[in-house]
């Protein structure tokens, strides 16, 4: 299962406010946020806390995945975002 297939439909890329969410799925009002290396500095993590707080002050819940579990557990964070997805509609 990829987001592109996937059934309920999430976009990509979506400007809420001044921030971008990186996946957006409305249906069940759920941001999934992939996370590098880059969001572990000082400045990133405020940003980010920033974000986050503003998009669930708008009813968003906000999940955090790793690239490196991409890489390394696709399958298992489909499941995962799956099993937000549907604890939300």
């Amino acid at each position: 299962m990829y987001l592109r297939n996937y059934p309920i439909k999430f976009k990509r890329q979506v400007v809420m406010g001044r921030y971008i969410a990186d996946f957006s799925c409305n249906a069940a009002k759920l941001i999934v946020e992939l996370d590098g290396g880059g969001h572990y500095n000082p400045e990133s993590q405020k940003y980010d806390e920033e974000r986050t707080k503003f998009l669930e002050q708008n009813g968003y819940k906000v999940v955090r995945v790793l690239n490196s579990d991409i890489d390394k557990n696709l399958r298992g964070v489909c499941e995962f975002i799956n099993r937000e997805v549907r604890a939300r509609i």
